[in-house]
């Protein structure tokens, strides 16, 4: 009989399943499909997305997925098991939210251990846009730029374990806001930050903001870094998943950013989630939403030296602990980049069972460390405080 290790797909898909063709170039470990039934397991794959920065739709059309059990496998190397689509589809990222699952299909591999997952997306054809962006405000998709990803499809390295008579299930997490990239000329292209979790040892976060501040941006933090990103919905719920227990990766913490322009509200952080496997641990109610003051919003804005192809973000220190409050990359041609960013003083609390958890204001009212990080990984930052204004910092590197 067999057995299923995972999360109830059936409770989290809000989009249908899609048929699915399995082609098969040799399995993991050397293997191939043809493996007995008793040394067989089945991965499923489905694309999840992070909110994204000043868009409204970002579209990719997803051809299939690609993994191999060698972290260094190259394009026409051996071992390859591919998850095709029997036509490709194309997917509003930003759709996938509070988790919404774009489901890509399954297929049989030999029981072991996986490296390597690619994600392999058809390219635009002449003035048929497979992947496109349409900035907030606008109407009109703008082509999206995607180099080498219909050729060898982007890599990500994560290992993951296929028993025998086993279903893994396995999240792409496609951060549209971290992946797409301006140019001087207006287009735009795709660096992407995609992530792979197994839902086999993974539960989520979930709550409420009031529905007027719908539309707001919470992550799942750990150390100042992103794990998981969504957006309010319009009753003001969110759903952070799906995140690796915390038994295996610690607690995380749930920040709150409503930076909308010219005035949002406070920042909210929640210190210390757990994330249990297969559960959610819910952190407000809509009874009792986390509730934040009105904030003017300013702007921290400037250059970056355009060959180092920055990438910047916003950081808030409280106490030992800084939180990524907003994130951009710079434009590829001049190096220009902002980041919108609340002026009041962030409310902090640490998680309880017993809600609602108590909120206190940090004494950091408007202070920032803006970071660069340049394509090689140099790291400049710079601190400043937008109480009072907005403000302009650049980077040379």
């Amino acid at each position: 009989m067999k057995t299923k290790t995972q999360i109830s797909l059936k409770a989290m898909l809000a989009v249908m399943p899609l048929p699915f063709i399995v082609a098969a170039c040799g399995g993991g470990d050397g293997g191939d499909n043809t493996a007995s039934p008793a040394n067989t397991g089945t991965l499923h794959v489905a694309m999840t997305d992070a909110p994204s920065c000043g868009f409204d739709h970002v579209y990719v059309t997803v051809n299939k997925v690609r993994v191999n059990s060698s972290g260094n496998a190259g394009d026409n190397d051996g071992g390859w098991t591919e998850i095709a689509l029997p036509t490709p589809q194309k997917v509003d990222l930003l759709s996938l939210t509070n988790g919404v699952l774009f489901d890509i299909g399954r297929a049989p591999l030999p029981a072991g251990q996986y490296q390597q997952v690619r994600l392999v997306l058809n390219a635009n054809q002449g003035n048929t846009l497979a992947n496109s962006v349409v900035v907030s405000g606008t109407t009109n998709e703008v082509p999206l730029a995607t180099p080498s990803a219909a050729q060898s499809g982007y890599k990500i390295i994560q290992p993951f374990t296929v028993a025998a008579n086993t279903l893994v299930d396995l999240i792409l997490d496609f951060n549209a806001c971290k992946s797409i990239v301006q140019q001087g000329n207006g287009s735009y292209s795709l660096k992407p930050v995609i992530t792979a979790t197994p839902l086999t040892v993974s539960g989520a976060i979930s709550g409420f903001l009031p529905p007027a501040q719908a539309g707001a941006t919470v992550y799942a933090e750990q150390n100042g870094q992103i794990i998981r990103g969504t957006v309010a919905g319009t009753d003001g719920k969110f759903v952070l998943t799906p995140l690796i227990q915390s038994s295996t990766n610690g607690a995380y913490d749930v920040v709150v950013v409503d930076n909308k322009l010219p005035s949002g509200h406070a920042t909210g952080i929640i210190r210390t989630v757990p994330v249990t496997a297969s559960a959610t641990t819910t952190v407000s109610t809509s009874a009792a939403p986390i509730t934040l003051p009105a904030s003017t919003t300013n702007i921290v804005s400037g250059t970056s030296t355009p060959s180092a192809q920055a990438s910047l973000r916003a950081l808030q220190t409280i106490g030992s602990v800084s939180y990524e409050i907003a994130s951009v990359n710079a434009n590829l041609d001049t190096g220009a980049y902002a980041l919108a960013l609340p002026a009041a003083a962030p409310l902090v609390g640490t998680y309880t069972p017993a809600l609602p958890i108590a909120l206190s204001a940090a004494p950091v009212a408007g202070q920032y460390s803006v970071q660069a990080t340049s394509a090689s990984g140099a790291v400049q930052s710079s601190n400043t405080s937008v109480l009072n204004g907005s403000q302009t910092v650049n980077f040379s590197f």
